[in-house]
């Protein structure tokens, strides 16, 4: 039987991920006992536990301002603790399967597919984008750009001018073990839709709003993304 390592286990996806019934032995560490912004504490602990395949899906990301009040801690956990995570499983040779965002895309166009430009819309896509950098450089892995949320939609509002591919934790819980094999990247995300009307079909109570009247600029409105590649390997 395979063995999985997971970082972020105590985060809201791996509480629904846990739930997944699969045929691999899955551990996830404590931050105490596997803390990415150690190189020397990823190194230790991969050598003890020799997983075949770890999946990094420790981030920090809310909330959003934190990456412009706190570049440092943003810049400390996205980029060199994907960094340590990447150069210890380059050391081990171990699958590596980073998660990252449809952030990365500029959202003016849409239907953006793994090999258009990325070009990220906030500081906490940019430290998503740094840690992929560091992902590309090691062969032996895969890039996930997600666009995923919690279900219930926990917002009391959301864009009604702002068009995504939003999909719930469970969504990509039951499908994600199909795609641990695969290399390079992969766009994974729900059916095109605003956030609004992806938000209100579980959640009657969120209020429509412009993008505008909440951060105070235009959020960029062509947020999908090509999932034409991600759709073929789950259909498998």
């Amino acid at each position: 039987m395979k063995k999985i390592l997971f970082t972020g286990g105590s985060g809201r996806f791996a509480k629904v991920f846990r739930l997944v019934k699969n045929k691999y032995r899955i551990e996830y560490p404590s931050k105490k006992k596997f803390n990415i912004e150690s190189f020397n504490s990823v190194l230790r602990y991969l050598k003890k536990s020799k997983p075949d395949y770890l999946i990094h899906c420790a981030a920090l990301s809310r909330p959003m301002k934190i990456h412009e009040k706190n570049i440092s801690k943003s810049i400390l956990i996205n980029i060199i603790g994907t960094s340590n995570i990447v150069r210890a499983c380059s050391q081990k040779k171990i699958k590596l399967i980073y998660f990252s965002t449809n952030y990365v895309y500029p959202g003016i166009k849409g239907n953006y597919s793994e090999h258009d430009p990325v070009l990220p819309i906030n500081n906490y896509a940019i430290s998503k984008l740094g840690g992929e950098c560091a992902v590309q450089m090691y062969k032996n892995s895969l890039i996930l750009r997600i666009s995923m949320t919690e279900k219930p939609f926990i917002h009391k509002e959301a864009f009604n001018d702002v068009e995504m591919n939003f999909m719930y934790h469970e969504d990509l819980a039951k499908n994600l073990l199909k795609l641990i094999n695969h290399k390079g990247i992969i766009n994974v995300g729900g059916l095109k839709n605003t956030v609004y009307n992806f938000a209100k079909k579980d959640n009657q109570n969120v209020k429509p709003v412009a993008s505008k009247k909440i951060i105070g600029k235009q959020f960029p409105r062509k947020q999908t993304m090509n999932l034409n590649k991600y759709h073929k390997i789950i259909k498998k």
